[in-house]
């Protein structure tokens, strides 16, 4: 038996960053499983907790798809003989049929695709991606009174049950 057994290893799976913001200015239609193609001092920036999708989108340019607006803030001790841009346009690995799928709606429909989150597959960056439509002021107001009322809701329920 070897001394390290992997016990002490965190597993796969972990979130790295999150767009809390896009859930409060889009609706969501349809998610998608993107990798990132990254450089090695990005990764490393990355390990340290140093991402931040809060501004970023997709865009589809020549049959490929691009996270733009992502930041990647380098670390201090990055290699000297790298130029590290922190918001640097990063290729989105999709399989050939969910791009050509994706163009159409965002071409069409006038959707817009939102990176909702970052987080770890195994020992892979990968971007949960959503096909969204941006909500109207009105919609906002909706979506924050129907919250407001299912809170008051579960209050008074939690006050009802624990009265009888």
């Amino acid at each position: 038996m070897s001394k390290h057994d992997g016990k002490d290893k965190p597993k796969g799976g972990g979130t790295i960053a999150l767009n809390k913001r896009a859930r409060h200015d889009y609706h969501f239609e349809e998610r998608f499983e993107a990798g990132l193609a990254l450089q090695g001092w990005e990764l490393k920036a990355i390990r340290a907790g140093r991402a931040n999708i809060g501004d970023a989108y997709a865009v589809v340019l020549q049959g490929e798809l691009f996270l733009i607006g992502a930041q990647i803030t380098p670390l201090i001790q990055a290699s000297t003989h790298v130029v590290a841009n922190d918001r640097r346009t990063r290729k989105l690995l999709l399989h050939r049929r969910e791009i050509d799928q994706l163009t159409g709606r965002i071409q069409r429909d006038g959707y817009t695709l939102i990176p909702t989150a970052l987080y770890w597959k195994g020992n892979k960056v990968k971007a949960d991606l959503a096909l969204a439509k941006g909500k109207q002021a009105h919609d906002k107001r909706d979506a924050s009174k129907q919250r407001d009322w299912d809170r008051e809701k579960q209050r008074v329920m939690r006050r009802h049950n624990r009265d009888a």
